[in-house]
């Protein structure tokens, strides 16, 4: 029996210095695929940076190609299973700078580590809800960033450190069909980044070095036998490989040839974007409850503005009516510090800056003067087509933002003569809901009767409720076809023809409606320079579409200290039909703005993420961190293998040989215990291989290669095992030509006991961690 104690390793044999020329020459062969693998991951980087706003993110992803390959190049000489952390390591270095700096370009509120935790709990949803262009900010580049370098580590550690340098492109090219999938039809197609990755590919894979195979030939020290049978399996494999590739290419081809023109699938779709909660999805209902609590501070606020007409601050606009409210029909994408600009109209611009401080307005829709451009201090999300804005976390008294608008005031010479547009693109804007009173028929029908012109039918309708209708502060809440007809035609007597802006506003807009006109209904604040806005501040009023002019508003108040005429004087309903006796019942409404629903983590909006995007993504990256993790595991074998079998003390590299014998009985399920002489080791590791050979010729009918293993002579370790003893019982005896002898024996038995097993079992072996622990 003989007991292998450990050896301490002298010190390596220092080879000599390679000339200039040989080491110009290495550097050259070693350079073609690292080069590869960041152009392959930073192109990527360039087609999603295509639908953000700014350069930002396509530099930071460089930046994480770069620095992810240098790491697992500077790093090929440590042991495999130190790379991965000191890669991760350097990855977070590199990710905290580029969180600092996209909060600070983005002027993001409060202090980093929040926005850094804010980025990491909130980063895929927000992503795929950003408006387009997209602002880089923490939640918009920490994804790509991490997906970039993880994607670098793991091709560099498969492609360098293991060899395989086309399966050390599949990353990068699932990185790649990631952006291109993520950007979908937001963006011009990317010819030129795609026909560069393939030129990278083409390059890495044909340049010196570029194919894996700057070490020996494994097969070299087999039996001529053996070499031959494993040779004829790996050229029938590599055969059948490219049937099959050149199969799907024939059967595949024309059908992705014909998605060439084809739109592509928009990730955003299966994606809700943030959304208002109940409170703010009609808020023309909280008019009677701030009327009723005139003295209540909302906001207070600071203007910079040019001298102009009086400032209203916008909070939202509803254009949706269904015959018993007035709804928000805004889809709010996630936005940055910078809104996207629609084309101005004809009239004046002012810019308009206002800092606003939250005092006890609640909800999440976020007052500005339309149309807002910049928002500073405060995450938003935008809706273009009204321009409006929501805080998705909602809002809290204290909260301080600052917008910068663009005020545009309607050319008033072009109104006179302006028509209104017709057709799908406006049908959201002059739908009238079923079931409209007939008495508000004929009211439309007889202000239009005179008034041809669309600006003279607004003017029209403006003058009827300015004229017969009173303002008070206590008029029940409610717009829906019963409460309207009250206000236009109930006794006055009986608390009809009174009513708050809500009534003035959505009668102008349904009688709007009723005549052709394209309307919707804001609800704001009328602001009176600097100083607190408060409850009796709050207003609604109708606006009106005019082709080549944009939205005008309209004004249906009475003007102060005017007694209206009475209704029946201009109007008067059929004999028929009475006008009604009795108020409706008023709608259901808070008295004072409720308390908004406290939004936890990063409100509702934030979960809005389909089950099937999130299972995308979360596949994807556990692709990469599994292929990362074998890649290591890969490494990790074959430096234990250099590192027993290369330079050294002769000694220390036959008890290295031994080692490899013995871990390659215990993979094969043929474990030694420490009781058996190195002789009956050899023995029995003999007649493993012979019966691992015949279990695999016997375990199916088309093994032809197993059938030339069971043939072959079984290589055996009985020179390793007798160097195992001269080392034992005369150490210091043995030379380095012995010393290659053992490791070219053990190595040949491995690969023969390797070849002998299943084809899935192969497989494991190369990934099995149970060697690295097994002599620890």
């Amino acid at each position: 029996m003989v007991t292998v104690t450990a050896v301490r390793p002298s010190a390596p044999v220092t080879p000599p210095q390679d000339d200039a020329g040989g080491l110009a020459l290495r550097v050259l062969r070693a350079t073609p695929v690292p080069l590869a693998l960041v152009v392959l991951v930073a192109l990527a980087g360039v087609v999603l940076g295509r639908v953000y706003a700014g350069d930002l993110l396509t530099r930071l992803m460089l930046g994480a190609a770069v620095g992810s390959v240098l790491v697992s190049v500077a790093a090929r000489r440590l042991p495999s299973w130190l790379v991965a952390p000191v890669s991760v390591a350097a990855m977070t270095g590199w990710t905290v700078f580029a969180l600092h700096l996209a909060a600070r370009r983005a002027a993001l509120p409060g202090g980093f580590a929040e926005v850094a935790a804010d980025a990491a709990r909130n980063g895929i949803p927000r992503l795929l809800t950003a408006m387009i262009p997209v602002e880089p900010t923490p939640d918009t580049v920490l994804v790509p960033l991490v997906a970039a370098w993880l994607t670098g580590l793991t091709g560099a550690e498969v492609a360098l450190r293991a060899g395989r340098t086309l399966l050390g492109f599949l990353p990068a090219a699932l990185l790649y069909a990631g952006a291109l999938y993520v950007v979908g039809p937001n963006a011009d197609p990317a010819v030129w980044p795609s026909l560069a990755f393939a030129a990278a590919v083409a390059l890495g894979l044909v340049a010196p070095g570029g194919r894996g195979t700057t070490g020996p030939d494994p097969t070299a020290a087999l039996p001529p036998e053996v070499r031959t049978a494993v040779r004829a399996r790996l050229v029938a494999g590599t055969a059948a490989g490219a049937a099959v590739v050149v199969g799907l290419a024939a059967l595949l081809g024309p059908a992705l040839a014909a998605q060439v023109d084809e739109r592509p699938v928009d990730p955003r779709r299966y994606v809700e974007p943030p959304r208002v909660e109940s409170l703010d999805e009609n808020p023309l209902i909280r008019i009677s409850g701030w009327a009723l609590n005139p003295d209540q501070k909302l906001l207070d606020v600071s203007t910079q503005a040019p001298a102009g007409p009086q400032t209203r601050i916008r909070l939202a606009v509803l254009s949706d009516y269904d015959g018993v409210t007035w709804r928000v029909g805004a889809t709010y994408r996630n936005a940055g510090r910078i809104l996207p600009a629609a084309e101005p109209g004809p009239g004046a611009v002012d810019t308009v800056r206002q800092e606003i401080i939250v005092a006890d307005l609640t909800g999440r829709l976020l007052p500005a003067v339309p149309t807002p451009r910049e928002v500073t201090g405060a995450r938003v999300a935008y809706d273009p087509t009204t321009g409006t804005l929501i805080r998705p976390e909602g809002l809290s008294p204290g909260l301080r933002y600052t917008v910068t608008s663009l005020r545009e005031r309607p050319d008033v010479d072009l109104l006179a003569t302006a028509d209104v547009p017709a057709g799908d693109e406006v049908a959201r804007v002059l739908r009238v809901a079923d079931g409209t009173p007939e008495p508000m028929r004929r009211l439309a029908a007889q202000l239009a009767e005179d008034n041809g012109a669309p600006y003279a039918r607004a003017t029209a309708i403006e003058r009827f409720l300015a004229e017969h209708y009173r303002v008070v502060a206590d008029a029940p809440s409610g717009h829906a076809y019963p409460n309207l007809h009250f206000f236009l035609f109930g006794p006055r007597n009986g608390g009809g023809q009174r009513g708050t802006s809500e009534q003035f506003a959505a009668s102008f807009a349904v009688l709007g409606r009723l005549t052709g006109l394209p309307t919707r209904v804001v609800v704001g604040f009328s602001a009176r320079g600097d100083g607190p806005v408060r409850a009796a501040d709050a207003l609604a009023w109708p606006e009106v579409f005019f082709s080549g002019v944009g939205w005008v508003p309209f004004d249906p108040l009475p003007r102060p200290d005017t007694e209206p005429r009475p209704v029946e004087e201009d109007f008067r309903p059929p004999k028929e039909e009475p006008p009604p006796s009795e108020a409706p019942e008023p709608t259901v409404e808070p008295t004072a703005t409720p308390p908004a629903v406290a939004a936890p983590g990063s409100g509702d909006a934030d979960r809005g993420v389909s089950r099937s995007a999130l299972v995308a993504v979360a596949v994807l990256v556990l692709s990469l961190l599994v292929g990362a993790a074998l890649a290591t595991l890969v490494g990790m074998r074959r430096a234990q293998a250099r590192a027993r079998l290369g330079r050294g003390d002769p000694g220390d590299r036959v008890a290295g040989a031994w080692r490899q014998v013995t871990d390659a009985l215990r993979l094969a399920g043929r474990p030694v215990g420490d009781d058996l002489a190195a002789t009956e080791v050899a023995s029995r590791a003999r007649q493993a291989l012979a019966e691992a050979r015949a279990a695999l010729a016997g375990g199916s009918a088309d093994t032809p290669a197993g059938a030339v293993l069971v043939g072959a002579p079984a290589p055996g370790v009985d020179e390793v095992a007798r160097l195992l003893n001269q080392v034992a019982f005369a150490p210091g005896t043995l030379t380095g030509a012995e010393a290659d002898r053992a490791a070219a024996q053990a190595a040949t038995y491995v690969a023969a006991l390797r070849a002998a097993r299943p084809w899935w079992r192969r497989l494991l072996w190369s990934v099995h961690p149970g060697p690295l622990r097994w002599h620890r």
